[in-house]
């Protein structure tokens, strides 16, 4: 018995031990092997070259795909693997590794995690490369048929960039804080900068804006019966306004804000929130509301009604240098002889191959820059004459000045409009309104009316005919065939010879058209819910600017345009001037209707006396600004960043002008 034990032992040991290790041995290692083998083959599989999802990359006959590498993120509780495909192809030894130093039941939990959010990444990758795929497409679509078909294909290296950037953005996995994903190389898309850009523009001051939605609710909420009651919570109302006031001061962005501002703002959130739980009446918090809204409203309209009329107060009133310059200009010219009273070359005045401008005018120093600034520019100085007419009262102050203060070679006449003898109310009937009781009481009482449109045309110079005198060129000029007629608050920066060479196609006036804006059509000006106008002009036809217009004198004649101008003063007059809009504009476009040939814009840029915003490279380009409107460069209330253009011609060293103390 006990020998046959022995022999059994021994058969043991020699024959079924090694069958027993060789097996388990072989059982170790054959699985290995096969899937090494099995990453092998996917390894060098091949695709054709048409594949259809990708077909946008460029192809060859075939492609052959890498392995990714794969990153392990590993929890403490569960062990698990999630892998992360990257572009490397180095992945064997480690999914070797993990294989052979992890259990079954870890590989088993490990596939059913990534058997369950297999779906979710496939799709959400499939999305993305699409996307990509598609914008490539439509960039090659939009390119021409003659572009290279190099040009045409995108980089493989940043279509893939593109593909791991947008892949990086949806990741599914929640990482572990401390593990290092992978981060696709490249800059972000400028679109995306762009974005960012904009939102941190549009909250720049918000803080500063949330701030003053609490002090407004914090008023509301004091002026509410039921905060009244509460005088422990109104302390703190009171106190919290006071703090946030502080914080905010002359704030406008959320960076001028002081430190303790968020601070402030929690705690004044947090007093209005004890608020709103005091108050029980919803109704009269709306209704104080409201009432603070209207009678916001009310004060802006006031304030607004205020500041046109200071400003038009402002443009009427003379200051007080440029109300001593002609008192001083007519002592001197006074002291002057017959002899030396007299302007040089008088044959000139009528001589029409010559240029020749109309400027009426009260104002010696803006007349004066209008002279200055024409012949500087000029390139024959010697062939331009100027006619100045001015009225009584600046007659002596004006001739003394160019007398004192010749415009180089130009030839200059300057003309009492007490001299027209002609011009009387007989004629025109714009001087027989012009002195009627119903006209000064217009002018100079205007608390009568309560209309604010028409306030800026409430000026006294419209009483003034030397305003109307530019309808009566022909009979101020009987002997000249063109004259350029030109404000007193322009600036000449070109030479203007060429305009006596326009042809104006048959028609009377030159002029630039303002119509660019809707509001500079005929409707802006007249009256067109009378039949007399609605039947006679179009209410969208161009408007056009006065201030620098060549007017044809020939023509004019021809046309018999002072009697169409008096035919419509009259009608004006029978219909209590209801037909158009006050001022010297309206009147010319109804008289110059069909009559008026449009000039190119750079010869006449308007709005300096008005508008902040005029173009620098018109006003660089023009050959004449204007500065129409109410903001003129001699006034303390003109725009400083037009002044420039003016007071360069402008000398301020003058023994006048200091003795006036007109500065620049």
């Amino acid at each position: 018995m006990n020998l046959r034990n022995v022999v059994i032992g021994m058969l043991f040991i020699t024959v079924i031990a090694p069958i027993a290790l060789y097996t388990d041995r072989f059982a170790a290692f054959a699985p290995s092997s096969s899937r090494i083998d099995f990453f092998e083959d996917v390894t060098s599989f091949t695709v054709p070259a048409d594949s259809r999802r990708l077909n946008v990359l460029p192809q060859e006959s075939s492609t052959v795909f890498k392995e990714p590498i794969g990153v392990v993120y590993t929890t403490n509780s569960t062990q698990e693997e999630v892998v992360a495909s990257s572009d490397d192809g180095i992945i064997q030894d480690s999914i070797a590794a993990a294989a052979d130093s992890q259990s079954q039941a870890v590989r088993e939990h490990k596939s059913r995690v990534l058997s369950a959010t297999e779906e979710r990444v496939q799709s959400q990758t499939d999305a993305v490369i699409r996307r990509v795929t598609d914008s490539v497409s439509a960039q090659q679509e939009s390119r021409s048929d003659g572009t290279d078909a190099a040009s045409n294909s995108m980089d493989p290296k940043s279509l893939a960039s593109n593909v791991v950037t947008q892949l990086a953005s949806q990741d599914p996995f929640e990482r572990k804080p401390g593990a290092k994903p992978y981060k696709a190389s490249g800059k972000d898309h400028p679109k995306a900068k762009v974005g960012k850009q904009t939102d941190q523009n549009a909250m720049s001051d918000i803080r500063v804006r949330q701030l003053r939605d609490q002090l407004i609710r914090a008023k509301v909420y004091l002026s509410l019966p039921a905060t009244k009651n509460n005088q422990h919570y109104t302390r703190e109302l009171r106190l919290r306004i006071k703090e946030v006031a502080r914080v905010l001061g002359e704030a406008t962005r959320d960076s001028e804000l002081p430190k303790n501002a968020n601070e402030k703002l929690r705690a004044m959130e947090q007093s209005l929130t004890k608020g709103k739980q005091i108050q029980d009446d919803c109704a009269m918090w709306v209704k104080k509301l409201r009432a603070m809204l209207h009678s916001t409203e009310e004060q802006l309209r006031v304030h607004k009604k205020q500041t046109m009329f200071l400003t038009q107060l402002t443009a009427k009133t003379l200051p007080k240098g440029l109300h001593c310059l002609p008192l001083r200009l007519t002592t001197e010219y006074y002291l002057l002889n017959t002899s030396q009273q007299q302007f040089p070359n008088p044959e000139k005045l009528e001589d029409p191959l010559l240029y020749h401008y109309a400027l009426f005018s009260d104002n010696v120093l803006a007349a004066a820059v209008v002279l200055n600034s024409t012949i500087t520019h000029a390139k024959e100085p010697s062939k331009h004459v100027f006619h100045i007419v001015t009225d009584r009262l600046n007659y002596a102050a004006m001739r003394m000045w160019f007398l004192v203060n010749p415009p180089g070679k130009a030839t200059v006449q300057v003309q009492n409009i007490e001299e027209f003898t002609w011009l009387n109310a007989s004629y025109s009937p714009v001087l027989k309104q012009l002195g009627s009781p119903s006209m000064i009481d217009y002018y100079f009482r205007s608390h009568r009316t309560s209309s604010d449109s028409n306030l800026k045309y409430r000026n006294p110079k419209y009483l003034s005919i030397l305003n109307h005198l530019r309808f009566y060129l022909p009979e101020i000029f009987p002997k000249l065939n063109k004259v350029l007629f030109v404000d007193d608050d322009i600036v000449v920066q070109k030479d203007l010879a060429a305009l006596w060479f326009l042809d104006l196609k048959g028609n009377v006036n030159g002029a630039v058209e303002t119509c660019g804006e809707s509001f500079h059509r005929f409707d802006r000006y007249l009256n067109f819910s009378n039949p007399l106008i609605s039947k006679t002009f179009d209410p969208h036809a161009c408007g056009w600017a006065y201030g620098m217009n060549i007017f044809d004198l020939d023509q004019w004649r021809r046309q018999n345009i002072t009697q169409v101008y008096h035919k419509w003063q009259k009608l004006v007059q029978n219909h209590d001037r209801t037909l158009w809009k006050l001022g010297t504009l309206p009147p010319g476009l109804i008289t110059f209707w069909k009559q008026t040939y449009p000039l190119e814009r750079s010869w006449h840029v308007l709005g300096l006396g008005y508008n902040p915003s005029v173009n620098q490279k018109e006003i660089e380009r023009a050959a004449v600004i204007h500065y129409n409107g109410n903001m003129k460069p001699w006034l303390e209330i003109g725009l400083p960043k037009y002044r420039g253009y003016w007071a360069k011609y402008v000398d301020y060293e003058h023994p006048y002008l200091r003795e006036c103390n007109i500065n620049p």
